[in-house]
């Protein structure tokens, strides 16, 4: 049907849409209003096609997005290089820790920016990221392809990216969200047995800092957290074990030859993280040297200081009684270190410490563990998977999930799936009961057919039929039915008791 004309002279609504000829170029023009500009100024779009339906379509489609709140901002679209560039300088550097950080511009400078970086934001398809993923696994002349979590952590960056993109209006919609990242088998995760880890507590009996992988197995802190603690944010009251009337009273409790654990606690406050150092050369003149930590101007790396990873790491947790008396252990030893080490000591109050008193750098804390293992003849394990068996260990003692999520410091439930495993003592527990409860064992059954095929005397028969006549009806009914069962059988009838 025919648009009808408006009458001569007649004006549009403010704000409404317009489409029109052009004899100047000979197309179908379209005009419609999604907003205002920056300036003030009405903001209305523009779109040009061969056929009146089609410039209707276009009109009605700018429509939609203005009503939806998805309407692309004005101006010259953005390059993926451009908005990635952007992004990870600008917006992320601003708001994530340096370490995601590291992930992040590898993913945009190695991968997404040479890969897709030359394509219009507005024009990026799923299939281009979906082909940059099987490009980058693809196997290589000089070698093989990058694994599946690589290209998978580049389509999370680039989700992440296009996330604020969207936000800003830049474009409408993600495609990164459409498109299908690569499958990433994830590594099963064995905790440590009962019997590894008393092994392994037994090897860090003589071990410098052997109380830190105690913490680890038994409290699950994360490698930072562990080696961030202070010693003052342990908190150990003990009470008096002594007779009231003792003289021993008189002095603080932990000099208590017979004294007892009155609380103990570990507050999480921070992290000790190491940091990749960045070159520190000007660009005009770059140093030739192809790590930052070779430049002679380097910055920003080594091992630092940092928050936890997030507000749910800061937490309070309970000391067992065993790790206190390991702390204090190491606490003696820390002293005798900090004699040898007289002037060369940094005295920061630090629990675990290198020979000079500054915090164990995390490689040589990773090298300590695998030691450990060697020593306790246990098998290669990441020191992460402690935590994974800490935590496997509060699924087994029953602890509720709550009390699970603040021990751990997890922020969600989900969590609890990826760290608690069911281990192996466990299921053969749960066997053993479903056993139990569905198949009675043989002492059980002899009992239940000698109770079966047990026949009783008269005179056993008369004392319970004498019971039985002082009950109700119905029950004298029931054993009825019951003793005079086999009469019934033989003579048709019976009498009732």
């Amino acid at each position: 049907m025919a648009r009808r004309k408006r009458a001569e002279g007649a004006r549009a609504p403010n704000g409404a849409s317009s489409v029109y000829f052009s004899e100047y170029d000979h197309l179908w023009h379209g005009r419609v209003t999604v907003g205002v500009k920056d300036n003030g100024n009405p903001d209305r779009r523009h779109v040009k096609r061969a056929t009146e339906a089609e410039v209707i379509r276009a009109v009605r489609e700018l429509e939609r997005q203005r009503d939806a709140g998805r309407v692309q901002k004005p101006g010259l679209a953005w390059t993926v290089e451009k908005w990635l560039t952007h992004w990870v300088e600008n917006v992320a550097a601003n708001a994530v820790r340096r370490t995601t950080m590291v992930g992040y511009r590898t993913s945009v400078y190695n991968h997404l920016i040479p890969g897709i970086g030359a394509h219009r934001i507005d024009k990026l398809q799923p299939e281009h990221l979906e082909k940059l993923y099987v490009l980058m696994q693809a196997n290589k002349p000089k070698g093989k392809g990058l694994s599946a979590g690589t290209a998978h952590l580049a389509h999370r960056t680039v989700r992440a990216a296009l996330n604020e993109a969207v936000k800003r209006g830049h474009i409408t919609s993600n495609p990164a969200k459409v498109a299908k990242p690569p499958r990433v088998v994830e590594e099963e995760i064995v905790p440590f047995t009962v019997e590894e880890a008393r092994r392994i507590l037994d090897a860090t009996e003589n071990m410098r800092n052997g109380a830190r992988f105690i913490v680890a197995l038994t409290l699950g802190l994360r490698r930072g957290e562990a080696l961030g603690l202070k010693w003052s944010d342990i908190d150990i009251r003990w009470k008096h074990g002594c007779a009231k009337a003792s003289e021993c009273r008189t002095d603080p409790a932990q000099l208590c030859p017979f004294r007892q654990l009155d609380r103990a606690t570990l507050t999480v406050r921070r992290a000790v993280q190491q940091y990749i150092w960045q070159h520190g050369c000007a660009s005009e003149k770059p140093c030739g040297r192809r790590y930052g930590a070779h430049c002679p101007q380097r910055h920003g790396g080594g091992v630092v200081t940092t928050e936890v990873k997030s507000r749910a790491g800061q937490r309070t947790v309970g000391i067992p009684l065993p790790l206190v008396q390991a702390l204090e252990r190491h606490r003696e030893r820390q002293a005798t270190d900090r004699v040898r080490a007289a002037d060369l000591w940094h005295d920061e109050g630090w629990v675990f410490t290198n020979h000079i008193g500054r915090p164990v750098h995390p490689t040589v804390d990773h090298e300590a563990w695998k030691s450990l293992l060697k020593r306790a003849q246990v098998r290669d394990a990441r020191l992460h998977d402690a935590r994974h068996t800490a935590a496997t260990m509060l699924l087994v003692l029953k602890v509720p999930l709550p009390a699970v999520m603040e021990i751990m410091g997890w922020s969600e439930a989900s969590m609890a799936k990826r760290y608690m495993h069911v281990p192996n003592e466990l299921v053969a527990a749960i066997a053993d009961q479903v056993s139990d409860f569905i198949w009675p064992s043989a002492a059980e059954a002899e009992v239940h057919a000698e109770v079966d095929d047990a026949e009783l005397s008269d005179q056993q028969r008369a004392t319970i039929q004498r019971l039985a006549s002082a009950l109700p009806a119905p029950w004298r009914q029931r054993f009825a039915d019951v003793f005079d069962k086999g009469d019934d059988e033989s003579t048709g009838a019976s009498e009732p008791v």
